[in-house]
């Protein structure tokens, strides 16, 4: 059995010995720098995916308020007699009489809510902010005109407000 006792060099340069502490703390540094590179990306990487986020809940929003619109809007059509704009605690409702029967549009709180004869309410959009409709007489026609504002999909700041304005004017002669 050959048993040797290790023993510190001490014949090893003492400038051999500064170059590897110089080498650890490089390593100690670059691994710094990567710490804060990889927090910086991990920061810009959530900035990016929440506001592809925000970008897809208002795209949604988008989508839901024009198809709201062209249902309104194919329904300002249709409608046989003349359409009505009546006041409510919430807001109002707007009653257009239809080939099936009336058709009532309410605003409650935060949401709008299409009524139709003989059915149940169907739910169009939620978290609205205001909503107004009202009727424009102009040369020879009655037109509608319906401003939605929907509340931001986010509390924090946006850059474009999501209102909307559909118009539409009834086929037949059914004035306010």
């Amino acid at each position: 059995m050959n048993a040797q006792v290790s023993r510190p060099r001490r014949n090893v340069p003492k400038r051999r010995r500064v170059s590897a502490a110089f080498q650890l703390i490089e390593v100690m540094v670059y691994i710094a720098m990567l710490w804060v590179l990889l927090a910086v990306a991990y920061v810009a990487f959530d900035r990016a995916l929440w506001r592809s986020e925000a970008l897809r809940r208002s795209a949604d929003d988008i989508t839901r308020a024009l198809r709201a619109g062209e249902r309104w809007r194919a329904d300002v059509r249709a409608a046989t007699g003349p359409i009505r704009v009546e006041r409510t605690e919430d807001g109002e409702r707007l009653w257009i009489p239809g080939p099936r029967g009336l058709i009532a549009y309410e605003r409650m709180t935060n949401a709008l809510v299409r009524r139709e004869a003989g059915a149940s309410p169907a739910l169009l959009l939620t978290r609205v902010r205001a909503s107004a409709m009202s009727a424009e007489p102009r040369d020879r026609v009655t037109v509608w005109r319906w401003e939605l504002e929907l509340q931001p999909p986010t509390k924090r700041p946006v850059s474009v407000r999501p209102l909307f304005t559909f118009l539409a004017v009834p086929e037949r002669s059914a004035s306010p």
